[in-house]
């Protein structure tokens, strides 16, 4: 399994993670939310997203960040959302943006 060796707070809008397998990737607090995967921005039975990306601006910041077990992390961006759980190997998953 891939893990973050670091996570670390680059800004109020910005992290970086280290992977186990010695890459890094840079993630900013918009595309995160847009990208949020928790049944309030996806239709949990039909895998649709259900947030409108553009309700999302571009000033978006992290909060607060939450480690889950040991195996994710939950965000508590500016706008008040806070539900996603983003595992880590979604997180790996996706793209820097």
């Amino acid at each position: 399994m891939m893990e973050p060796l670091q996570i670390i707070e680059e800004s109020d809008s910005e992290i970086t993670i280290n992977w186990s397998d010695g890459s890094t990737t840079l993630y900013r607090a918009p595309a995160l939310r847009r990208a949020c995967p928790c049944a309030g921005c996806i239709n949990e039975w039909s895998g649709e997203k259900v947030l409108d990306p553009a309700n999302i601006a571009d000033d978006l910041t992290i909060r607060h960040i939450s480690i889950v077990g040991r195996y994710a992390l939950n965000f508590h961006f500016s706008d008040g959302h806070e539900t996603g759980i983003f595992s880590f190997k979604y997180l790996r998953d996706q793209t820097a943006a």
